[in-house]
């Protein structure tokens, strides 16, 4: 598969380097300035979440798009926290990842805080804890997944199909109100309680945790 996405990658204009080992391939990221990382998590060596999570250790924040064929949302929120920017599940097709890697090249190298913010929101994604204004706010493991989800993409509009695929572990099939029940949850918890507004309903298209630029 590496090689067959190497030659795909060359015929769409791109310059690849390529390693099957997780330990080889940490140190040409670390010795090289790339612009954009695929990174399988199954890896001899080393895997990759521990290979992505040493590079953000190491100050590289080159975008990482993480491969994987373990289709379950803990693994996807330890890929997440380790510092992976996406993560595609095995088999994929080809033109999705040319797109979801073109997204990581426009927005480049950016560094990402460990603890998470929106204006007086802050959730640190290690010890699992959210405040707001200081107070704790107790949410359930569903609730938490997907706030982290908003925050790790504010002031973006989110569609409901793209946030049950990283957040639930199935597919959306048009009717299910899964994601307006716990955005409403969230909304009980953070804006009623403390006065905000920063869960938005963007009619016809999804949701958006709105940040001031400050944040």
């Amino acid at each position: 598969m590496r090689e067959l996405l190497r030659r795909g990658l060359v015929e769409g204009g791109y310059s690849v380097d390529t390693s099957g080992d997780g330990l080889e391939a940490l140190g040409l990221a670390l010795s090289e300035p790339y612009d954009v990382i695929v990174l399988d998590v199954m890896l001899p060596g080393l895997e990759g979440f521990e290979v992505c999570r040493q590079l953000r250790e190491k100050g590289v924040w080159t975008p990482v798009l993480m491969l994987t064929a373990r289709d379950a949302v803990a693994d996807r929120v330890a890929g997440l926290d380790g510092g992976a920017d996406d993560y595609l599940v095995k088999p994929f097709a080809f033109e999705e990842l040319l797109g979801r890697l073109r997204a990581l090249l426009r927005r480049g190298a950016t560094e990402r805080p460990a603890v998470l913010s929106c204006g007086p929101l802050s959730l640190d994604p290690a010890t699992r804890v959210v405040q707001c204004e200081g107070a704790l706010i107790e949410l359930s493991a569903k609730e938490f997944a997907l706030l982290e989800f908003l925050m790790r993409h504010k002031n973006q509009v989110l569609a409901r199909t793209t946030i049950i695929e990283h957040v639930w572990d199935y597919s959306y099939d048009g009717f299910s109100n899964v994601v307006d029940v716990y955005i409403r949850y969230l909304r009980d918890k953070i804006d009623r309680r403390f006065g905000l507004e920063l869960l938005q309903t963007i009619r016809g298209a999804g949701y958006r945790l709105t940040c001031s630029d400050s944040s």
